[in-house]
């Protein structure tokens, strides 16, 4: 179980070396920005703890690895979209959450992010420097680690994704997700290639702007078998109408690398 005691708190210099984002509401939607022309989440007000950005959805793909994941990390709260869906639909997992901003933290009430010390510990700390000094191992591990400039350039070096590896349970698995257009794309992908040894395969999101890679330890990644799972199956109608779609997509796009 992961310690409860790991909260790294901010100091007020500390926090000021961190962008602010901001909230807009409208059309009873709130979203979280750095930038305009970079949206970080968006929360529909009246369901909350619905997918309402589209790589979230293809995020949620690690279902069809683990249905039941009992410790799920993510790398990255942003409005807490991953978070919240998870926390309402797997009563059995709990969660250990790392983002970088304590500005960012500061919003986690604005989207509804629930308060439960027993099922989610968030930590105020860099992700790089978590998975290379936690001592547990995930069944999960979720890495959407963006700021105002894009990608976390800390969170897609090959340390980061070997340690990734490292941290994950026998047959854990890493959802990890990229700017389709980022000008090293490939370079990024080829070092996850490297720490997983190949076991991975990449969907483009719905919308073609984010790139998601599933990559698992341990056993290698089978296609047909993931096209023959019904990971839904148990769950309540609310899940398969979000996912249900999404899944049978990747059952039909997704390609192991040569």
């Amino acid at each position: 179980m992961p310690s409860r005691h790991h909260h790294a708190t901010a100091t007020e210099s500390d926090a000021s070396a961190f962008d602010v984002p901001f909230v807009f509401s409208a059309d009873g939607s709130k979203s979280l920005y750095f930038t305009l022309d970079q949206l970080q989440s968006r929360m529909c007000s009246m369901r909350p703890t619905q997918l309402d950005v589209d790589y979230t959805r293809t995020m949620m793909g690690f279902l069809m690895f683990d249905s039941h994941p009992v410790n799920i990390a993510m790398i990255g709260l942003g409005g807490g979209s991953l978070l919240k869906f998870c926390y309402h639909h797997l009563p059995g997992t709990r969660f250990t959450v790392v983002e970088i901003n304590p500005h960012v933290i500061a919003l986690r009430h604005e989207f509804e992010v629930p308060d439960d010390e027993k099922r989610i510990t968030i930590i105020c700390a860099d992700g790089a420097g978590f998975v290379r000094n936690t001592s547990f191992r995930y069944d999960v591990l979720l890495v959407d680690g963006f700021d105002s400039q894009g990608q976390a350039s800390s969170l897609c070096t090959q340390r980061f994704y070997d340690d990734c590896l490292r941290s994950l349970s026998p047959e854990g698995i890493m959802v990890t997700n990229l700017h389709h257009d980022h000008p090293d794309h490939a370079l990024f992908t080829g070092r996850i290639r490297l720490a997983f040894d190949g076991n991975l395969f990449e969907v483009a999101s719905k919308e073609k702007s984010n790139s998601i890679l599933f990559a698992r330890k341990g056993r290698r990644i089978s296609v047909d078998e993931l096209r023959e799972n019904d990971p839904l199956k148990n769950f309540d109608q609310e899940v398969r109408t979000q996912l249900q779609s999404e899944f049978s997509r990747i059952s039909w796009v997704m390609t192991l690398p040569a």
